[in-house]
């Protein structure tokens, strides 16, 4: 399968869950930066899976730009990931991944998997322990899925 993962990232840690992510790919693989993707080359993916970090509860403003950019996405498959905290405030704002997700399905993108959030030790990171394992597991389970 074609695959795109799109990622930002501030501090790195995305960025390594995006390369991690990308490992798990079988198939065709382009990974990249949300400023160095196309829009209009995305119809030409069987997945494609977008991550941020979780910045005041939402993803970077980068990639809201981005997504508020997206033309249709005509069904394509699509899943959505997030680097976030663990503290217990956090989730009063929400986070990254959800709000990926929505703005994929409205612009008519299949989700193919719950939204992902993978854990932070500090804002700066770095991830927790076993977080790029379990990146990659997920990124299975949706091959798998996608498979069967």
């Amino acid at each position: 399968m074609n695959t795109l993962i799109i990622y930002d990232s501030l501090y790195g840690n995305t960025e390594l869950l995006a390369r991690a992510i990308g490992e798990a790919v079988t198939g065709d693989l382009e990974v990249a930066r949300v400023g160095d993707i196309n829009l209009s080359g995305l119809g030409s993916f069987g997945l494609v899976i977008v991550g941020s970090p979780t910045q005041g509860g939402r993803p970077t403003q980068a990639m809201q730009e981005y997504l508020n950019r997206l033309p249709s996405l005509g069904g394509a498959k699509v899943a959505a990931f997030d680097t976030r905290l663990t503290n217990r405030w956090v989730r009063v704002f929400g986070f990254a991944a959800d709000k990926i997700a929505a703005s994929l399905a409205a612009r008519d993108g299949t989700l193919v998997a719950e939204a992902e959030g993978f854990f932070v030790k500090r804002k700066r990171g770095p991830l927790a322990k076993g977080e790029l394992e379990r990146a990659k597991a997920w990124t299975r389970g949706i091959l798998e899925t996608l498979e069967s």
